[in-house]
């Protein structure tokens, strides 16, 4: 019984985004019991902050952000947001397409604070940097480093002597 309501909850949510903001949405995709909403990349933040604000939604925690590389020739980089609704114990995850010619995403630092490192560590292994971030500095990676780990194209064993390791 308890799971009908979830899925009556997200369905009310997914109405909700559609009814605020009918030109920001691409796509909405339910599979295997959970939501993903694709918006556009320069209305994340708007999005967001409404998720974040409204009543009946209340995902007042983003529980991750990262990147993925379909490789593809078309809407090859995407970022994915996670979000969780605390009070209400619901889960909806978005999606945003980012350019390969112009790798920036608009940063959720506005509405979560939490969101900073994330988006570092997204930065780091994709490659896709988000404006309004203040510390857009590599995690894991030296500053230096040219490449990043997770994207398809990146070697599986690394790219030699493109990082000084230690002596033994």
């Amino acid at each position: 019984m308890r799971y009908g309501f979830y899925i009556s909850m997200l369905t009310t949510v997914v109405e909700k985004i559609k009814t605020q903001f009918p030109s920001f949405i691409l796509e909405v995709k339910e599979f295997r019991d959970e939501t993903t909403v694709h918006v556009k990349k320069e209305d994340i933040v708007a999005v967001c902050q409404f998720l974040r604000d409204d009543e009946e939604c209340q995902f007042n925690y983003c529980s991750d952000i990262c990147g993925a590389d379909a490789y593809t020739p078309e809407n090859r980089f995407e970022v994915i947001y996670n979000l969780y609704s605390i009070p209400l114990n619901q889960r909806i995850r978005l999606k945003v397409f980012v350019e390969e010619a112009n790798l920036h995403c608009p940063s959720v630092t506005s509405v979560w604070q939490g969101a900073e490192w994330p988006e570092r560590e997204t930065y780091d292994m994709i490659g896709i940097t988000f404006d309004g971030n203040d510390d857009m500095r590599r995690m894991y990676m030296p500053e230096e480093f040219e490449y990043y780990p997770l994207r398809k194209d990146f070697p599986l064993m690394g790219i030699p002597d493109s990082i000084p390791l230690p002596r033994k």
